[in-house]
C-alpha cells in the first residue's frame, strides 16, 4: 500500500497557498479508499510485488505495478453536489499522483467538489491495453450507482484527466457505452458517461504527427495498424452527444502540443457539441495546478467558472 505522507506531501504544500476570504485554510477531510473490482478484476495480465512510487526526477510521486485498481475519495467539508473522476497522468507506465491529480482533488475538494482519484491498471506493468478503460468505466459507474451516498447529484459527476490521464478521461467520456468487459453486479446497471469532461494537456491522437508519445506506444504498440490509430484517437469517436468538454493546452508543451486539443476541439465543435478550449502561451508538460506566477495557474478557476455556467444552462 502506498504510504499517505508520499503522495499529500507534496499536495499539502500547494494546498497551503489557498486561503479562503477569512484568510483561513478550510480543513477538509482525509481521503478514504474504494476497491474498483470484487474479486478478480477483468483483462488480462497480472504484476508481482508491492505497488512502487517514485522517489526522485520526472516520477517523483508517481504509482506503478497497480495490481489492486481502486479511487481514493476527497470528500468536502460543504458538498456542492458534484463529483468528478481524477485521473493523473504518465504515459499508462505510471500515474502522476503528486504532481497532478492529488493537487487538483485537493483544490476540487477545497471548492466543495465531491473528488474520486483513480488508481487504474497500467499496459507498462503487463496489463492488456484495455485494462484502464475498464477501471475508469467501473469506476464512473460505481460513482453514479451511490451518489446519494456521497451527496451527490447522478446528472453532475464528471471527469478530468491529465496527458495520458486525459486520453483516458477523454475515451471515457466519448465512447462510454463500448463493452470492455462482462459485469453483473448492481454497479453494472449505472451509466460510465460523464456529465462533463475536462481534459488538460491530453493525448488525442495516435496518428501522425503525433505518434511519438508513450500512450501510443502503451496502447497500440511501436507498429500499429491505421485501424488501431484511428480506433484509440479520442477525435474518432466524437458526436453531438458528447458531454460538455473543456480542454486546456500550452503552446510550448514538447510532449503533447497544442494540435492535440486543436484537433479535438475542431471535430467536437464540427459535430455541434459543447466544447470550450484555452492555449496557455507557457508552461511546458505536466503542469499540474501550475505556479503562481504562471497566467496557467488560472485555469481551476477558469474551469470552476466554466462548469457552474454549463451546469445552469443544462438545467
Amino acid at each position: 500500500m502506498i504510504s499517505r505522507r508520499t503522495i499529500i506531501t507534496g499536495a499539502s504544500m500547494l494546498i497551503s497557498a489557498i486561503s479562503l476570504s477569512t484568510g483561513s485554510v478550510l480543513n477538509a477531510h482525509d481521503f478514504e479508499e474504494i476497491p474498483l473490482w470484487l474479486g478478480k478484476a477483468p483483462g488480462n495480465g497480472e504484476v508481482s510485488g508491492p505497488e512502487k512510487v517514485g522517489a526522485e526526477g520526472a516520477g517523483y510521486g508517481a504509482v506503478s505495478n497497480v495490481s489492486n485498481p481502486r479511487m481514493r475519495v476527497y470528500r468536502p467539508n460543504a458538498p456542492n453536489g458534484t463529483a468528478i473522476l481524477v485521473i493523473g497522468g504518465g504515459g499508462y507506465f505510471r500515474i502522476q499522483l503528486w504532481k497532478e491529480s492529488t493537487p487538483a482533488a485537493k483544490w476540487l475538494q477545497l471548492r466543495g467538489y465531491t473528488v474520486f482519484e483513480l488508481i487504474h491498471r497500467l499496459p507498462g506493468d503487463g496489463w492488456d491495453a484495455a485494462v484502464p478503460f475498464m477501471d475508469a468505466q467501473r469506476a464512473m459507474k460505481i460513482i453514479r450507482h451511490r451518489a446519494n451516498e456521497f451527496g451527490i447529484r447522478s446528472d453532475r459527476i464528471g471527469i478530468m484527466g491529465f496527458s495520458a490521464g486525459g486520453h483516458l478521461a477523454g475515451y471515457t467520456a466519448l465512447n462510454p457505452g463500448q463493452a470492455l468487459y462482462e459485469g453483473r453486479d448492481t454497479f453494472e446497471a449505472a451509466s460510465a458517461r460523464p456529465d462533463f469532461a475536462a481534459l488538460l494537456f491530453p493525448v488525442v491522437s495516435l496518428r501522425k504527427p503525433f505518434d511519438t508519445t508513450r500512450t501510443r506506444r502503451e496502447i497500440v504498440g511501436r507498429e500499429p495498424s491505421l485501424a488501431a490509430q484511428e480506433a484509440w484517437s479520442l477525435d474518432t469517436h466524437v458526436s453531438k452527444d458528447a458531454p460538455p468538454t473543456i480542454l486546456f493546452s500550452s503552446a510550448d508543451d514538447p510532449i503533447t502540443p497544442p494540435g492535440h486539443n486543436i484537433a479535438l476541439f475542431e471535430a467536437l465543435n464540427g459535430a455541434g457539441a459543447n466544447v470550450e478550449m484555452h492555449i496557455f502561451s507557457a508552461g511546458g508538460h505536466g503542469w499540474g495546478l501550475g505556479k503562481p506566477e504562471q497566467t496557467l495557474s488560472q485555469w481551476p478557476t477558469l474551469f470552476d467558472t466554466w462548469l457552474a455556467s454549463t451546469m445552469n444552462k443544462k438545467n
